[in-house]
């Protein structure tokens, strides 16, 4: 590879010890006058859980294992290695410390990969000002420059994910251990997002509102795939987690616990939960699924079982190091892979991708940087 020199994986960070975690959450929630007592009540979340989220050895994980597929044959002292670096958001490897440690270690320029795989403020926009805030304080300490930095496109329509989580949806089948011959429902989760920004998500060219096709277009395309796979096709919904706004403000819906409602209600007997809009099983999985969801479900009589995250899934990491490759070699969109109906997602976000919901702030990688 020539033009990168190195990789940044970006994510969002988790308190690795109990006294983390209201620092944490602070610092997430900074600028929302969200008072402390507020915050003491998602800390439990955490604290039954060690007070340590499991995000960051996951992401950890994921770096290793990219890191791995993108030199796969090339030793760690060559000059064509490239390794990869990992920053979060919220917290340790803080972004802005991972940069002084490429500018430090000489890199100059850097594919940047983000742990989310939609469009969204949260999930591309929000991710993008970080990145020009780290850069604007990196380049302040007057150490030099920081690397030039170039993020890849949106990872939702790439064949491996589909194929990860169809496999990952069947084991979830088999662990449901039904006797019943009507087939599982198949309920697609993702965080809920006001309705304002799921509405302005996206290319504004293509209609906004990509937050929930995208999501729809993922979750169909797996619910075909295991509907080919057992040889029925399979009820499905995508449905929404971790709502955390206030009540005043509509968020996308229904709940993952009102669906699992509607369900038994209409006679349902298994449902399995899949949650394809989380890279890996950290806190929102772990107790808004396996803790909240799942208990509800055995409270209404539902018989439930939850699909692992894409993960590590080789599969997927092979598909990721692909997408870097591919902006390296400035590959033609024609030859791009993209399942979605839309086309590849630009290199480039456009003038109002993603808009803040508050603020102008300033962005990187995109037209309005």
């Amino acid at each position: 590879m020539s033009s990168f020199d190195a990789v940044l994986l970006l994510s969002f960070g988790g308190p690795e010890a109990p006294d983390d975690v209201m620092p944490f959450l602070r610092r997430v929630t900074a600028g929302r006058g969200i008072p402390d007592e507020r915050l003491a009540a998602v800390a439990q979340q955490y604290q039954a859980f060690g007070g340590i989220s499991p995000i960051n050895a996951q992401t950890k994980a994921l770096r290793e294992a990219l890191e791995a597929e993108l030199n796969a044959g090339v030793e760690p002292d060559s000059e064509s290695y490239l390794p990869v670096y990992w920053g979060n958001r919220n917290w340790d490897p803080f972004l802005a410390d991972t940069l002084r440690q490429m500018r430090t270690d000489g890199v100059l320029n850097a594919a940047v990969v983000v742990t989310s795989g939609y469009s969204s403020y949260s999930g591309c926009r929000q991710y993008r000002e970080n990145l020009f805030d780290a850069v604007t304080e990196v380049n302040g300490d007057g150490d030099g420059s920081v690397p030039v930095l170039s993020k890849i496109r949106r990872w939702f329509d790439q064949p491996a994910f589909i194929e990860a989580m169809t496999d990952n949806v069947l084991a979830a089948i088999d662990a449901l251990g039904s006797a019943s011959e009507d087939p599982p429902h198949l309920a697609f989760t993702t965080h809920s997002i006001p309705i304002g920004q799921a509405q302005s998500s996206g290319d504004p060219a293509l209609g906004g509102d990509m937050y929930v096709k995208q999501h729809e277009f993922a979750a169909a395309a797996i619910a075909e795939a295991v509907s080919d796979r057992v040889g029925a096709p399979l009820p499905w919904k995508l449905v929404y987690q971790s709502r955390s706004g206030p009540p005043s403000m509509p968020w996308l819906e229904p709940d993952i616990s009102d669906h699992l409602d509607e369900l038994k209600a209409t006679g349902a007997r298994d449902v399995v939960i899949v949650p394809i809009g989380f890279i890996s099983d950290h806190m929102e999985v772990m107790w808004d699924l396996d803790t909240v969801a799942l208990q509800h479900a055995r409270e209404v009589g539902l018989n439930a079982s939850r699909a692992s995250t894409v993960g590590c899934d080789p599969r997927f990491v092979a598909s990721l190091a692909n997408l870097v490759r591919e902006r390296e070699q400035n590959v033609p969109e024609r030859d791009r892979v993209a399942l979605a109906p839309w086309g590849p997602a630009p290199d480039v976000c456009p003038v109002g991708c993603c808009p803040n919901p508050r603020t102008d702030r300033g962005a990187l990688c995109g037209a309005d940087s």
